[in-house]
């Protein structure tokens, strides 16, 4: 790999300036008139009538039944987690190749992190290979999923859709129905992605999303859980509301519940930002394929592309280098932060972290070599504006 020529192309899509980031955020629209309405009624905590807006839309987007506000993707990971039922001294599949919150808060749980492996035609947990692991290591007692090795339940699966590109879920669901386990999709990353022509956080019993201020659409600080399930959709309402039972004055909660709801404030600035929504992911879709374009016909490295079965979001762009150009990475990353263009490396491997080293974990030569492989370049909206030039 010419690591020369590759900056050079990269450099050859974005405009002019100091400095790029990975993925900044794009406030074009009623963010200020919303946020300030916020700040002129008083009404910022988590109350007031932009929350309900925000849940609204969001469900509305997703196709899902329920959308339920928070203050950040983790938190609507563990109350996913909880919901479907998992326990101190379960065991959580998920693969080794995901961001920390996936394994965070599964740990929150008093559970326990399982590692699989990933997929190079996703980036995302492979079904396939996971199939054929729990052929190997577990068994079905009483219809539930136990790890004959450690002597568990395997309780749920939580595939994340990296950097925006889909699992391919229905087999991941077959998987499921067999082994009887929960399927909870981290779509942390994947608002405004479609698998198979239904948006992500359809196909298990929950899904969490991330509006991080890093994500295609942003709040600050936020997520949301999704469910079909209208009654558990209600009972996760109610369990990052502290449980507090509705009443006019009284304080009475009726179970252990988490103050997790999303100020008023922060759905403010989220509902200006799905106004926009599709115009980001347009502009989304335009930067990938210059990228793509620019980068065709290098060696040692390519474009990253969704599969014929997904629409991605392209949330952050992937450039995927040859095995044999792995060991040029940390240069590449060097080279062109040198030059104001960010870029990244994917995440460290979860069981290569000290606290999960010793969690369960089936081999992962995949999830390996992607790790080494992986470089992120950036990917904000605004990116695909006019030429990309200017």
């Amino acid at each position: 790999m010419d690591i020369d020529k590759v900056v050079s192309a990269i450099q050859s899509v974005l405009p002019e300036r100091a400095f790029i980031g990975l993925h900044e955020p794009c406030f074009a629209g009623n963010e200020w008139g919303y946020v300030k309405e916020c700040l002129d009624t008083g009404w910022v905590s988590s109350v007031g009538k932009f929350v309900d807006r925000f849940e609204e839309q969001l469900a509305a987007y997703t196709g899902a039944r329920k959308a339920v506000a928070v203050v950040n993707g983790t938190a609507a990971l563990h109350v996913c987690l909880l919901l479907v039922g998992v326990e101190r001294g379960d065991e959580v599949l998920m693969p080794a190749l995901t961001f920390i919150a996936t394994a965070n808060a599964v740990s929150y749980c008093g559970a326990v992190p399982h590692f699989v492996d990933s997929e190079e035609a996703t980036l995302g947990l492979d079904p396939v290979r996971l199939e054929a692991y729990l052929e190997g290591i577990a068994e079905i007692r009483s219809g539930q999923c136990f790890n004959k090795n450690t002597g568990r339940r395997i309780k749920a699966v939580v595939p994340m859709h990296a950097f925006g590109h889909p699992v391919d879920l229905d087999p991941l669901l077959e998987v499921c129905r067999r082994f009887q386990l929960e399927l909870i999709e981290d779509a942390a990353e994947s608002l405004g992605s479609f698998y198979k022509g239904r948006h992500t956080g359809n196909w298990g019993r929950f899904a969490a999303v991330s509006f991080n201020g890093n994500k295609l659409v942003t709040t600050g600080g936020g997520g949301a859980i999704l469910t079909n399930d209208e009654e558990l959709g209600r009972l996760a309402k109610h369990l990052t509301t502290t449980a507090k039972v509705p009443h006019r004055w009284n304080f009475c909660h009726d179970m252990i519940g988490f103050n997790y709801r999303m100020p008023n404030i922060n759905a403010a600035l989220g509902c200006a930002q799905l106004e926009q929504l599709e115009g980001f992911l347009e502009k989304k879709r335009i930067l990938a394929e210059r990228y793509r374009d620019a980068l065709a016909g290098l060696e040692g490295v390519r474009f990253f592309q969704e599969q014929a079965f997904a629409r991605s979001n392209y949330w952050l762009n992937v450039l995927l280098l040859d095995e044999e150009s792995a060991d040029q990475r940390d240069a590449l990353l060097a080279q062109t932060n040198d030059v104001g263009v960010m870029t990244r490396p994917a995440w460290m491997l979860m069981h290569k972290l000290a606290m999960f080293e010793q969690c369960p974990r089936m081999d992962l030569p995949v999830a390996e070599s992607l790790e080494r492989r992986i470089v992120n370049i950036p990917s904000s909206a605004f990116l695909g504006d006019g030429d990309g030039k200017a």
